[in-house]
């Protein structure tokens, strides 16, 4: 635990205007990034004695080690710059909102020579146009469906487009009317961007004046005795008044807005967006939150509205942004939606009327969305918190292991040995710095790929070795914060280093051997402050190094069942790559030159042999013996491993180390 007063800049130091600051912690990871109208006044709350702090805010600035800013010309800058640092190094003490589902969303590819309309999720492209929210697929599939009798646009993927061109026949929609066939040139790209750009103009909420245009030319063909055409425009404006239907009329026609709304306890907080477009409400979306910050309801809406819009395209911003409460900034915040939305936006709070009725619709929504979060995840955030004090109680620790590293090993009888290496922070899986690890061996001075003869024990001493020595070269490469003025980020591209942060745990599978061996790696590299544990399978027992006995914990308890997440997430990662290198030395072995010998049995031979370099010493019976073979193909099998004889080490250029082929493939 650092003292803040350690890294307290000097009086006069820092500059009386706007920026954003970051902290770091003693390893140079950004942890806390803000932003100030005046850094000189807001960095100066946080050097206040601890007791006078919020909770949070005390643990956010005796776990840093540094503090440094950046200067800006306006607010607005400000803004842009907190948010695009919190999306490049993801601050464990900023609020990060996480949707509670993906949304699904309408998408017409605009920027493609025939748009096509589709269901699409994840990130936006540019050029595409997208409606929604939706609460589920199948209701955009209905609506589109509705539709496309009026706007017959394509729907097709590009493989069906192209088959359909150089058949020269349209699809089954084409046939019925649902599509205007344009892969047959029924229609010009012209005439097809026209019909898209219709169908995205009636999705965008501009209906009636479509409607009334249609009602118009109904009238005037039952005028003119075309009964047939009256018809079909009259279940043209059936089918659109039914799509119309499956939105709620909540405000005028004319009213284009976001509607954000709130529920929070002391630990949690749930937002609520409704999508109004036309007056109709086109999309809704919500976000659950840890207050990992003290922040206030201000505070929050302002977070929610840089994660909506940060990274959306500027015609999804609505003239209207309706809010429970203002941001501190509100100027800013307006300033910086305005640019986005290339107009003016109105951000403001409803008092009276249908929009106040409407923001209390979403409030509730709120509400009901944070009691199901927690029903779903009761005391989650508490729950791990009692894991990992749990953990740090039973094996003796300082504190409690916010980091926790987890490492096995995986191999198929001595063949294709590699590892994993899982992180978890704050008790919850950290992905992006999963690692994984081809295992090893040591013939003389040289390393070359090992196959048989390597054991479990071994293979953890050298992983470990390897990580942790790279984490000794990195940290020696960054060297330390200057107190005197701010210096550049730890590596050129502004972002951490990949090995550059040490755990307070690391875990291995396995039992006393492993975890002797993890510690011996660590004492060889003079590393001392990290704890190590191992969590044996047979009866999940907690070893420690050099303890005759094990820990014990309660099958109840919650630490047991974090460490056991743990391994058993590494062992599962392990398992993945040791059998995608498995399938890779198989698809390139000499047995596909075996006429007959599909992927089973070759998998079947290398599964009873164990390698290729013992199937090449096997008999012709001995072969047969295999469920599956018959003398025949044994025969054959022989054949081709005789002609396949092994080929001279080959040596790795990058390196220069040999590669060491068993004459399973390329190692």
């Amino acid at each position: 635990m650092a003292d803040p007063s350690s890294y307290r800049p000097k009086p006069g130091q820092i500059p009386d205007s706007p920026g954003v600051y970051k902290f770091r912690d003693e390893h140079r990871r950004v942890i806390y990034v803000g932003k100030a109208k005046s850094l000189r006044q807001r960095l100066a709350n946080y050097f206040q004695p601890l007791t006078s702090l919020h909770p949070r805010t005390a643990t956010m600035v005796t776990t840093a080690a540094s503090v440094e800013w950046t200067v800006v010309s306006t607010e607005v800058e400000a803004l842009q710059l907190e948010y695009s640092w919190i999306k490049e190094y993801d601050p464990r003490f900023n609020v990060k909102y996480r949707d509670d589902k993906s949304y699904p969303y309408l998408a017409v590819t605009m920027n493609e020579e025939f748009p096509r309309v589709q269901v699409l999720r994840g990130h936006k492209k540019k050029g595409v146009r997208y409606f929604g929210p939706y609460a589920h697929a199948w209701a955009i599939r209905e609506t589109v469906d509705l539709m496309l009798r009026v706007f017959p646009v394509r729907t097709c993927s590009a493989g069906v487009f192209r088959n359909a061109a150089s058949a020269g026949r349209p699809c089954l929609l084409g046939y019925i009317g649902k599509c205007s066939a344009p892969c047959v040139g029924r229609v010009t790209p012209e005439e097809h961007r026209e019909l898209a750009e219709e169908f995205s103009d009636f999705m965008a909420g501009r209906t009636g004046t479509y409607i009334r245009r249609l009602e118009k030319q109904m009238m005037l063909a039952a005028e003119d005795m075309e009964y047939e055409k009256a018809a079909r425009l009259r279940d043209d404006i059936e089918a659109l008044r039914r799509a119309m239907e499956k939105s709620a009329v909540v405000l005028a026609d004319a009213t284009d807005a976001d509607l954000i709304a709130l529920a929070e306890d002391e630990l949690e907080a749930a937002v609520q967006i409704f999508h109004v477009r036309g007056g109709r409400v086109r999309g809704q979306r919500g976000w659950v939150t840890d207050k990992v910050e003290a922040v206030d309801t201000a505070g929050l809406v302002e977070h929610a509205i840089q994660q909506l819009y940060g990274e959306e395209s500027g015609d999804t911003v609505p003239k209207e942004v309706l809010v429970p409460a203002l941001p501190e900034d509100s100027a800013a915040v307006t300033a910086w939606l305005s640019g986005r939305r290339g107009s003016n936006v109105s951000l403001r709070i409803p008092q009276r009327g249908d929009k106040k009725d409407l923001m209390e619709t979403v409030a509730r929504n709120a509400q009901q969305a944070l009691v199901l979060h927690k029903t779903k995840r009761a005391s989650d955030l508490t729950t791990r918190s009692r894991a990992l004090e749990e953990i740090a109680e039973a094996l003796d620790l300082d504190s409690a292991p916010l980091r926790i590293e987890c490492f096995d090993i995986s191999h198929l009888q001595g063949e294709d040995v590699v590892a994993s290496m899982v992180v978890f922070e704050d008790g919850l899986p950290r992905k992006s710095e999963y690692r994984r690890f081809q295992i090893k061996g040591r013939v003389g001075d040289t390393q070359v790929w090992h196959g048989e003869g390597q054991d479990d024990v071994r293979s953890m001493h050298e992983v470990i070795s390897r990580r942790f020595r790279r984490y000794l070269m990195e940290k020696e490469k960054t060297g330390e914060w200057d107190p005197e003025g701010v210096v550049e980020d730890p590596d050129e591209a502004g972002r951490p280093k990949r090995f550059a942060y040490p755990p307070q745990l690391v875990v291995v599978d396995g039992g006393q051997p492993q975890v002797a061996a993890a510690r011996r790696a660590l004492d060889e590299l003079g590393i001392s402050d990290i704890a190590v544990c191992g969590l044996a399978k047979r009866l999940e027992e907690v070893w420690l190094p050099g303890d005759d006995d094990p820990v014990v914990l309660p099958r109840s308890s919650e630490g047991l069942y974090l460490l056991q997440r743990v391994r058993d997430t590494a062992h599962d990662f392990a398992i993945r790559y040791q059998r995608s290198k498995r399938g890779k030395r198989i698809r390139t072995s000499p047995l596909d030159a075996v006429p007959g010998l599909g992927d089973t049995r070759k998998q079947a031979l290398i599964k009873h042999f164990g390698s290729v370099k013992r199937l090449r010493q096997a008999t012709i019976e001995q072969i047969c013996e295999v469920p599956g073979m018959g003398r025949k193909t044994a025969e054959a099998v022989v054949v081709a491993l005789a002609q396949a004889a092994p080929a001279a080490p080959a040596v790795n250029t990058a390196t220069g180390e040999i590669m060491e082929d068993d004459g399973g493939g390329t190692a």
